[in-house]
């Protein structure tokens, strides 16, 4: 069987969000903030870089580590009565290494680029604080070295004077004339939470890619004045990122719904935005008319951009796990352009960076499913809004780095897995190429739960075959049925019926 690549694309056990795609050479390099599995904070790990090559999306390989957040300045020298970093989106620490230690700042989403020089340029933030930093390598994966903030041009850091915006999320952009853009800044997500320094930006810089050639100027029209531009319901809230297609220059956003990505369309890169519409919604919210309140999986912050390799356009994101919005995974759809350049939203798929459809026989983990919801539906990723009544994805034990021998074999065993699914529970997963007629499944379980897991190929609909289930146990258990499918591209769902509470570590069809 020819190879295979699932959501989300990387280990199951890496979180890697706010990812940035970059095609430099024959490969692609992924990179984004680091979140660390079960912490109390965003972006508490160091930054690292995944690749492939451009012709074959199955092959992604762990870089290393290209930029320690101990190589900036701020966190060099920490002194021991340091305060604490305030915890303004967290639940408490529940142990010290769900934190960064005292007084260390997280890198937030960065963003990279091959610059007029040859060389590579990460751009950053730290969190809560308001400048953009700069760090530069030889190669696109190679170990960053810092550089220094960006500066206006008396040296003074950008986000630091009496009238500076607060910086955040930069994205930055190297134009056929070799102009450097530099894209800043995040809104306000609701009207009653303006305060007049957040907003969307666009400025020119010099070509040692640190000073201003221009001041920073508004760009995208933020909540409070989106009356009559287009934007309404889908204004800016952070994440810039921009790519240059067909002579166009598509800015790429997460709007104030925050579980979605947005695009916009301009004929030149610092104006004149027009709204297009959602790339793509980590619940499928806006697909077809679905509401929030219908959404098929745990919502959250999403963050990410588009790149082509050889002749498709793929958009990368994020999806939440975890029942926390500090434990997120990237993910990827095909993306299509019509002939007027409008690109249609992509469907949240099982199937990500895949050439097509999934193989109706083999072994596949659960935790690519691509719909996750109770019988009351999905909410907002979070433990005091999901409780244990919703089912979620995790995994045993702690944060895991790629030479764990957990994460290497994690293809054979995958590491994380759906907790708790509950009666009335679904798991989905689209697409699989299947051969029509009898097929046997197993289910790998465990838990408290004894029912039966009905097999659909509609979410909703006929029930094609059905596994009981008596788990009564913390170990891994498998369990066999059968169902008869209709023949071509379906897909699959898996419902729990009865009581008790299930987790699901992998299935086969065969």
């Amino acid at each position: 069987m020819k190879k295979q690549i699932f959501n989300p694309y990387l280990p199951s056990c890496e979180y890697i969000p706010d990812g940035e795609p970059h095609v430099f050479g024959d490969r692609i390099y992924l990179y984004g903030s680091h979140d660390r599995f079960d912490g109390a904070g965003f972006c508490l790990n160091d930054y690292v870089c995944y690749s492939a090559p451009v012709n074959d999306l199955t092959e992604w390989r762990y870089e290393g580590v290209i930029f320690s957040k101990y190589q900036d300045p701020v966190n060099q020298n920490i002194p021991d009565d340091a305060p604490e970093l305030p915890l303004k989106f967290g639940i408490g620490p529940k142990k010290p290494e769900d934190i960064n230690p005292r007084g260390v700042h997280a890198m937030w989403a960065p963003d990279v680029v091959h610059g007029p020089d040859g060389r590579y340029y990460l751009f950053y933030c730290m969190d809560f604080l308001p400048e953009i930093r700069v760090a530069v390598c030889d190669s696109p994966a190679g170990r960053y070295a810092y550089l220094g903030m960006v500066r206006h041009k008396d040296g003074t850091p950008l986000g630091t004077l009496p009238g500076d915006l607060v910086q955040f999320d930069p994205g930055v952009f190297v134009d056929t004339d070799n102009t450097v853009y530099l894209y800043s800044g995040n809104s306000p997500i609701r009207p009653e939470f303006d305060d007049g320094n957040h907003r969307s930006q666009v400025m020119k810089l010099e070509a040692d890619m640190l000073t201003l050639k221009e001041e920073p100027k508004r760009l995208l029209p933020a909540v409070t004045e989106s009356a009559g531009t287009g934007f309404e319901g889908h204004e800016f809230f952070e994440a810039s990122s921009i790519r240059h297609i067909n002579g166009k220059y598509y800015f790429i956003y997460s709007s104030v719904q925050s579980h979605e990505l947005c695009y916009c369309v301009s004929d030149r890169p610092d104006g004149g935005y027009v709204y297009g519409g959602t790339l793509v919604d980590i619940g499928d919210v806006f697909l077809d008319g679905r509401t929030a309140e219908e959404s098929l999986n745990p919502l959250g912050n999403t963050h990410g951009g588009i790149e082509k390799c050889g002749d498709q356009w793929y958009v990368f994101y994020h999806r939440q796990t975890n029942r926390t919005n500090f434990s997120r995974q990237g993910c990827a759809e095909k993306v299509f352009f019509d002939e007027k350049g409008h690109i249609s939203q992509a469907e949240v798929t099982s199937c990500g960076l895949n050439d097509g459809p999934l193989a109706g026989k083999g072994i596949y983990p659960a935790n690519i499913c691509c719909r996750l919801t109770s019988k009351t539906g999905a909410v907002h990723s979070h433990p005091a809004i999901m409780t244990m009544d919703y089912p979620f994805l995790t995994q045993d034990g702690g944060d895991l780095e790629p030479e764990d021998e957990r994460m290497r074999r994690d293809a054979r065993e995958p590491v994380q897995y759906i907790k708790n699914l509950r009666d009335g529970s679904t798991a989905g997963y689209k697409y699989f190429r299947l051969d029509g007629g009898k097929t046997e499944l197993t289910l790998e379980l465990r838990g408290t739960a004894k029912g039966v897991v009905e097999i659909q190929s509609a979410a909703d609909g006929e029930v094609l075959g059905s596994i009981p289930v008596d788990t009564g146990s913390e170990e891994w258990r498998y369990y066999d049925g059968t169902a008869v499918f209709p023949a071509g591209i379906s897909a699959l769902y898996f419902t729990f019926r009865g009581e008790g509470s299930l987790d699901f570590r992998r299935f086969q069809l065969r």
